[in-house]
């Protein structure tokens, strides 16, 4: 994967974290700064840990599909996008995505939401030939400085910047996923 390609991926799979910090910026009355940056590494490393966990079990399942596995990464990045993309547009701009819960128990249960996706990534990456632990480490950091922006900047921005950046994000996935099946069938016909 290039580098462009690992930082689109790591951006396309830190937005959904970033628009539940501005939810959850949006809930609280005066946020400080540790806590956004708690928040941002609470939604980075389960972000970090989720495509690790989804490319182990993509690799034990590889040597049965190989002859397909790029379909298998073009589909469930096209999922994962359309999804993304789909539900932003189905919500209602002012609806946070996070209720705002301020416990521990909440942001932790509200990041494992926002990467289940990132799990499904993983699953995807395993069928490529891809450092694993460099995109997991670049979409924990992009997911921490994301989430850590959301949070400072969410009074500022609202809910509406949040779906938009949504949109684009599974665009991305989307695009992401074509690319991945294009340069295998242009490679499987040369």
């Amino acid at each position: 994967m290039s580098p462009i390609s690992i930082g689109v991926l790591a951006i396309g799979m830190s937005v959904d974290a970033m628009i539940a910090s501005l939810g959850r910026r949006a809930a609280q009355t005066r946020p400080t700064f540790r806590r956004a940056i708690g928040t941002g590494m609470v939604f980075g490393i389960v972000e970090m840990i989720t495509p690790l966990i989804g490319w182990f079990l993509g690799v034990v399942a590889s040597q049965y599909i190989q002859a397909f596995d790029h379909w298998i990464a073009f589909g469930l990045l096209g999922a994962v996008g359309t999804h993304m993309a789909w539900n932003s547009l189905g919500r209602h701009p002012e609806t946070p995505v996070d209720g705002g819960s301020a416990t521990m128990l909440a942001l932790i249960v509200t990041a494992i939401g926002t990467s289940l996706d990132a799990m499904a990534v993983g699953v995807s990456l395993a069928f490529l030939d891809v450092n694993i632990l460099l995109i997991a480490a670049a979409i924990g950091a992009a997911t921490m400085v994301m989430s850590t922006t959301g949070m400072m900047i969410g009074r500022y921005l609202g809910a509406q910047f949040g779906r938009y950046a949504e949109v684009l994000g599974g665009l991305a996935l989307i695009s992401l996923g074509a690319l991945i099946l294009h340069e295998h069938l242009t490679a499987a016909t040369t």
